[in-house]
């Protein structure tokens, strides 16, 4: 059958169209996978071809308020294999064994592993810079040296419990570098380079670097100059009264800034492997909690005096040695009592009867109402881990015993922290406030902070009124009453002993107390609260007054000028008691001859150099107040 001439034209027409229509798809699908794909799929390949050598950040530095390093960095290199680019792994795994002091076996395995890099841990890991030389110079292909770096500690166990350590992979476990970790650590890098399917590098393929993003510097609220001194005091109370621990925190009352935190036993940050982890677990200031003693009827007078209970000066109150309560018997720590006394002298003498009346006056709702509100029985909320809560007598159960003992600070449960944030609020005009370490992040290449933390203050607990009334009575304590030991001449120290005994197992150890001091300056306007607490010290009396409150006045006598504290008038004069070494205003003597000396120079000792019969110079100035018996020096001429 013979086919049409206008069938055979139609047939190759739609024959022509088809190969038309298919060819714009061929062509159209070309031109999508080249110019609109082509950058995805080049990159896809390049992947498969890809190796990445990664490149750590540097982790951010950790500094005091004026900008002293407490944790930085140390460069570390790290060696990296390809293994496809091996060309000899017995002979490449015997020369990295001899220099990285591994077996050649263990070499072997890591030159000859299934996988595109692979990393020598732990021989291989943060190495010195003398050993990465060694590794370079055995000149084997396939081996990399990967810039890597090692978190460093400068002052070693210095503030260890607060900054606390990072492993190492660099990343925090433990302190402000695991509290803060995500702001630290940065943002890890790569250099990437391309091979074949046998891991042969590609000719002609330039490598690609991507920078790491370092971390952020991280300034604290502390401050080094008291740091310093803080962990001096408490190297010597270690050294003196060898206890089971000791515990010490200042802050700034005005704004819950911690200027200094530490405690004994303490570490090395960068040995911590070698230490139980008990201690490094345990940040004392905040994670113990132990009954407070004495230091709690600070929280007693505060609400006794905001609920106009009691008149310090008008009122009194007679302390035979003990008190009934309930049928049980509550003894005073002065055997016999203290006998007829005001009730500012109930607070000088840390009376614990003529706290339990004050308890009484309240009444167990408003006593705890105050306990609540000082932020007793809940976290304060510092940004460190671990924090403790403390334990309180739930008010159901809270019967004439448990409100009595409660008042003068036995039976309840507290932290440092806790009692420090606490105190802070009675004598700061009443605000409580959040305690905090990190104060500002500084980005590490501008050097502009990059955010603040502001001081968070919770609530007003007690009136401005009210604190004026306890910051004399404190003043009073130390000047007069059961915290002489802490006195400074010309700051006005306030402050507060405590006593406790220690329970184990449900009942109180017998000589084993802990034993501690609060205490503020100066008491008409108060820069900085000091605790520090002694876990049974021994070879001494175990007191409060006896043994913390001289570190805590040693502590104050040598931070407050750091921290630009001009001293006061007005001090409230030191009462002394016979076993005191009384203090003496040093004389001007300017002027004088020898012989005008011997008339002046009484209780004091003389330090005389020079030539003539005049006193031209003398050191201390005239009208400081030393230790009786202190040696003066003098310079003599006669011109």
């Amino acid at each position: 059958m013979r086919v049409s001439n206008v069938t055979v034209r139609k047939r190759l027409f739609m024959i022509l169209l088809f190969g038309f229509v298919a060819f714009l798809i061929i062509d159209a699908r070309l031109g999508f996978v080249q110019f609109l794909m082509g950058e995805e799929l080049t990159n896809k390949a390049k992947d498969s071809w890809s190796r990445n050598l990664p490149f750590e950040p540097e982790r951010g530095e950790i500094l005091d308020r004026n900008g002293v390093k407490l944790a930085t960095n140390q460069s570390a290199p790290s060696i990296l294999v390809v293994p496809r680019q091996i060309e000899d792994p017995v002979k490449a795994s015997k020369k990295l064994a001899a220099v990285l002091n591994m077996s050649e076996e263990k070499a072997y395995k890591h030159l000859t592993k299934k996988i595109s890099i692979e990393r020598i841990s732990p021989e291989g890991r943060k190495i010195s810079h003398e050993k990465a030389t060694e590794v370079r110079d055995l000149g084997l292909k396939g081996v990399y040296i990967a810039e890597d770096s090692i978190r460093h500690y400068p002052f070693g166990s210095y503030l260890s419990h607060v900054l606390g350590f990072a492993g190492i992979d660099n990343q925090g476990l433990l302190g402000l570098e695991a509290f803060y970790d995500d702001d630290l650590k940065g943002t890890k890098g790569s250099v990437q380079f391309y091979s074949d399917a046998k891991g042969k590098r590609m000719p002609g393929e330039a490598d690609d670097f991507t920078p790491p993003e370092d971390g952020l510097d991280l300034k604290l609220t502390i401050d080094s100059k008291v740091q310093t001194i803080v962990e001096r005091e408490l190297d010597n109370a270690e050294a003196k009264y060898n206890p089971d621990g000791i515990v010490a925190v200042a802050m700034n009352p005005k704004n819950g800034e911690i200027l200094a935190m530490a405690s004994r036993p303490d570490f090395d940050p960068a040995n911590y492997k070698t230490v139980d982890p008990k201690i490094y677990n345990r940040n004392l200031p905040v994670w113990s909690t132990y009954e407070p003693g004495s230091t709690f009827k600070i929280i007693t007078l505060a609400a006794a005096l905001e609920e106009n209970k009691v008149n310090l000066g008008k009122d009194h109150f007679y302390d035979r040695g003990y008190t009934e309560v309930d049928g049980a018997r509550l003894r005073c720590w002065k055997k016999g009592g203290h006998g007829h006394q005001s009730f500012l002298e109930v607070v000088q003498n840390s009376c614990n009867p003529g706290f339990v009346e004050l308890g009484t006056r309240l009444g167990k709702n408003e006593l705890f109402k105050y306990i609540n509100g000082f932020g007793f029985g809940k976290k304060t909320g510092i940004d460190l881990q671990g924090e403790g809560r403390g334990i309180l007598f739930p008010l159901d159960r809270v019967g004439p015993v448990e409100q009595a003992t409660t008042a003068f600070g036995q039976g309840v449960s507290v932290t440092p922290i806790q009692q420090v944030a606490a105190v802070s609020a009675a004598i700061n005009g009443g605000t409580l406030y959040t305690p905090y370490i990190a104060k500002e992040w500084v980005d590490p290449v501008t050097k502009k902070t990059v955010k603040k933390q502001a001081p968070m203050a919770k609530k007003q607990v007690i009136s401005e009124e009210t604190s004026k009334e306890i910051r004399f009575a404190l003043e009073s304590v130390v000047a007069q009453g059961t915290g002489r030991n802490a006195f400074v001449e010309g700051y006005r120290v306030g402050g507060k002993t405590g006593t406790a005994q220690k329970v184990k197992d449900g009942k109180y150890l017998k000589n084993n107390h802990i034993v501690s001091f609060i205490g503020f300056a100066p008491a008409d306007d108060p820069a900085v609260v000091v605790y520090v607490a002694v876990d049974n010290p021994k070879g001494t009396v175990q007191f409060g007054g006896t043994v913390a409150a001289p570190i805590v006045g040693n502590i104050m006598r040598d931070s407050l000028p750091q921290l630009g504290v001009k001293q006061r008038k007005n001090q409230i004069e030191k009462e002394y008691k016979w076993l005191d070494t009384k203090l003496v205003e040093v004389p001007n003597v300017i002027g004088l001859s020898l012989e005008e000396l011997e008339q002046l120079m009484v209780n004091l000792q003389v330090d005389v150099s020079g030539s003539g019969n005049k006193v031209v110079q003398q050191s201390p100035k005239p009208g400081t107040k030393v230790k009786e018996g202190s040696t003066i020096r003098l310079f003599l001429s006669d011109e």
